[in-house]
């Protein structure tokens, strides 16, 4: 059965609530469904601000399907629970090509980032026809590839005001990519761990000075998975620096509000 997002119990607890792993804050979740060029379905999910404008818009693009990647890996399952609420951002989930999750699976097979581009192109099509604003692609693992590959090119590029990185391993992305974003001078975070599986800080910071824009953070003890509330909020936080300068910092870690958690 699909996993129905507005289905969350939330409550009110009778004192600020400290926020956890699990931790549901309230917003307007839909399921979505993405058409790419070549007709395949995609699904995902949409989580916008309960009340009050949208402030920005995250396009998430997961890590590698074939390793367990998909549209609920763990930094975007939490930002999408937190960040609607916490600062009026929107996050778009989505599952590319050939992935399963709760929410359902998502039409065609793997295409080792080739397809993957249509999925893409359809993922910022949707946000631009929703009227969604200060639309950023967020990249994590095999996701910073397809951001890094399709990202600073039409019809993308003209649609969104740049992106943020998470574990970058530039496999499939080549220094032709970085020289696109060069070109195209659209910012670039790129946030890389300590203890990174693909690529270090210091080797991250050589490939990426072809893009003079990028602003390369290396994340003292962290891994390429991001594994522990820590680093997760880490990510959290650098990420609404990005798309909204001048936002208080660091998020909260409390909410006084209705409070829903999510199963496992």
């Amino acid at each position: 059965m699909t996993f129905d997002p507005a289905s969350y119990d939330f409550t009110q607890p009778a004192a600020p609530t400290p926020i956890r792993a699990a931790t549901v804050l309230p917003a307007r979740r839909e399921n979505i469904e993405l058409r790419t060029a070549d007709g395949h379905l995609l699904v995902g999910e949409l989580a916008l601000p309960e009340s009050g404008e949208v402030r920005a818009t995250l396009i998430t693009l997961h890590p590698l399907p074939t390793h367990g990647g998909f549209m609920d890996s763990h930094v975007y399952r939490k930002a999408s629970y937190r960040l609607p609420a916490l600062s009026g951002v929107a996050v778009l989930r989505f599952n590319t090509r050939g992935t399963s999750s709760p929410r359902g699976t998502s039409g065609g097979s793997f295409e080792e980032g080739i397809g993957e581009r249509m999925d893409v192109e359809a993922a910022v099509r949707f946000a631009v026809d929703r009227g969604l604003p200060n639309r950023w692609l967020v990249g994590w693992s095999f996701g910073t590839e397809l951001a890094l590959m399709y990202g600073a090119v039409d019809p993308v590029a003209g649609e969104i005001e740049g992106a943020i990185l998470l574990s970058p391993p530039l496999h499939r992305a080549t220094d032709v990519h970085l020289k696109e974003w060069a070109a195209a001078g659209k910012p670039l975070k790129v946030l890389v761990p300590e203890h990174d599986d693909y690529l270090q800080p210091a080797a991250a910071a050589e490939r990426f000075a072809l893009v003079p824009q990028a602003d390369v953070v290396g994340v003292d003890g962290a891994k390429h998975l991001w594994v522990g509330e820590k680093y997760a909020g880490r990510v959290l936080n650098e990420i609404v620096a990005e798309v909204l300068p001048g936002t208080a910092q660091p998020l909260p870690e409390e909410w006084d509000g209705p409070v829903a958690t999510a199963h496992a």
